[in-house]
């Protein structure tokens, strides 16, 4: 096989007239050789044939947006769009999102597909995706299908190119998705249809028509257990497993008791042969990443936290009206602020008001179940802490806390227990209480509960995990739910100090 020109095919074969009966593009020429031009269609038609060339998108796509793709994305790019049912499993912090973003754009200018949904989690529906299609396809006319149903089936039929949901709510629409002409279905954080047996799996199913695509996209296959395996591939390519469950949990599992059920040896080798097709790099394949990658995920507010939030704003729009606007008035308002997003205030009678902290505790657990190594987390509030800390133990994620109250001796043991031992599998730190010195390179990912107002806390945090002897690349994600987060958070990655934009950043949050 030769590419001419990044225009056209030419091909040897035995029999010619296979390829060019079917492909109206083509011309037999001397010596079994055949010229196909080299398009999308023709690409996919030739797979189809049991010819494999390479995807156009790889010389003939300009990479559309801000950034420059990695090596590692152009290749995930071009396999997405050379399988019309995929996985890809690339690790978190790898950019399989703008790979995503890059296929589904390129066949839509092929006139491959017309129409993409994505399905993802609530915390990445903005800062993620929309994002991302912002940055690397903005030609593109996006939306995302939130808030009442009424308001969920305007924006299905709206006609835009891509349109994002979380799971949950594609069951309140099904019927607008299904008659909504979408040809392209990605799902980000796949792991969540596992299950066969769900209605968000059974859902889904629905959607996905014999011509439809389907990216299943996940860090963390079948992490779990062996048996994680099979709602994926039943989904993507249910020819690779056994029509029932149970015949696919007899392959990879023995019973050990009536309750029990252990992997067999050769389980990991079956999970690997029925998710496919499937491409996968770990950051650390990626010899063109940035050795720290900084990802955001928003959370949604509870409707309690929302209404102190917003009376704390009112009471502060009165208090500008009588008074001036000191640093120290600023800063103590933005506190609390802070506090009622992070999960828990503490009143003026110096009593703690806790609220749910379920919906920031599932992206929590979300990024320590898709993290490689352990996981740092730095949580501002020492209350929040206690919260945290009672849902991991009920979760049975083994965890340390260094907070200011306890000892420099005991602070000692428990990083050198972190740093050489199987557990604790999560350290949660005030900042302040281990920004400095400790080496933590156990752990590669770092996440933030919520903002510190510190430049230097924020970046000496950030520096337990990225420093000498880290032998992994590094993901710092930051949890937020409130505006006053977000702008924080935007602050200390342009690297500014809070504090020296206190004020304004109080009168940011009037407006």
């Amino acid at each position: 096989m030769q590419i001419i020109r990044d225009k056209a095919v030419l091909l040897n074969l035995r029999n010619p007239k296979r390829v060019t009966t079917v492909i109206p593009n083509s011309k037999e020429l001397s010596m079994n050789e055949v010229v196909v031009k080299w398009g999308m269609f023709e690409a996919l038609k030739l797979k189809s044939l049991n010819i494999n060339v390479p995807s156009p998108i790889s010389k003939r796509y300009k990479w559309a947006g801000q950034y420059k793709p990695y090596e590692h994305q152009k290749k995930t790019a071009e396999f997405l769009t050379m399988n019309k049912r995929a996985f890809c499993f690339n690790e978190q912090g790898t950019g399989k999102t703008a790979s995503a973003i890059w296929a589904a754009d390129y066949l839509m200018t092929q006139k491959q597909i017309r129409r993409v949904l994505v399905v993802c989690p609530l915390s990445i529906m903005d800062s993620a995706w929309r994002a991302d299609l912002f940055s690397f396809a903005m030609h593109r006319s996006v939306d995302v299908a939130y808030g009442s149903r009424k308001k969920r089936a305007d924006i299905i039929n709206s006609g835009a190119e891509f349109v994002i949901i979380n799971y949950d709510g594609v069951d309140i629409v099904k019927e607008d998705i299904i008659n909504g002409g979408f040809d392209c279905i990605i799902v980000d954080e796949a792991t969540h249809y596992k299950n066969a047996q769900t209605k968000r799996w059974k859902t889904l199913k629905k959607l996905i028509a014999d011509d439809t695509w389907l990216w299943m996209m996940t860090g963390t296959p079948a992490a779990q257990s062996p048996l994680d395996a099979y709602g994926l591939a039943k989904l993507v390519n249910p020819l690779n497993v056994p029509r029932f469950f149970g015949s696919f949990r007899d392959m990879v599992m023995w019973k050990v008791t009536q309750f029990k059920w252990m992997p067999k040896e050769n389980a990991s080798q079956i999970v690997h042969e029925v998710l496919q097709p499937a491409i996968r790099f770990t950051k650390e394949e990626c010899l063109d990443l940035p050795d720290m990658v900084y990802v955001k995920r928003k959370v949604e507010m509870t409707k309690q936290q929302v209404k102190y939030y917003e009376e704390l704003r009112k009471k502060m729009v009165m208090q500008v009206e009588d008074e001036s606007i000191t640093a120290v008035n600023a800063a103590i308002v933005l506190n609390k602020l802070l506090q009622i997003s992070s999960g828990a205030v503490y009143t003026d009678d110096s009593e703690t008001l806790e609220f749910d902290i379920s919906n920031r505790y599932n992206v929590l657990k979300e990024a320590i179940d898709e993290s490689s190594q352990k996981v740092l987390v730095f949580v501002p509030f020492r209350h929040t802490i206690d919260l945290l800390v009672n849902r991991l133990t009920a979760d049975q994620v083994t965890c340390g806390v260094i907070r200011g109250d306890v000892s420099a001796s005991k602070r000692t043991e428990l990083f050198d227990k972190f740093q050489t031992t199987p557990n604790p599998q999560v350290l949660i730190i005030q900042p302040q209480a281990a920004a400095h010195g400790v080496t933590l390179t156990a752990a590669n990912t770092v996440v933030w509960w919520g903002p510190t107002s510190s430049l230097e806390t924020y970046a000496q945090a950030n520096a337990r995990v990225h420093r000498s002897g880290q032998k992994h690349k590094c993901t710092v994600i930051q949890l937020y739910g409130s505006a006053a987060e977000q702008r924080i958070y935007k602050l200390l990655d342009s690297r500014i100090d809070v504090h020296t934009k206190i004020i304004d950043l109080y009168k940011e949050l009037l407006d």
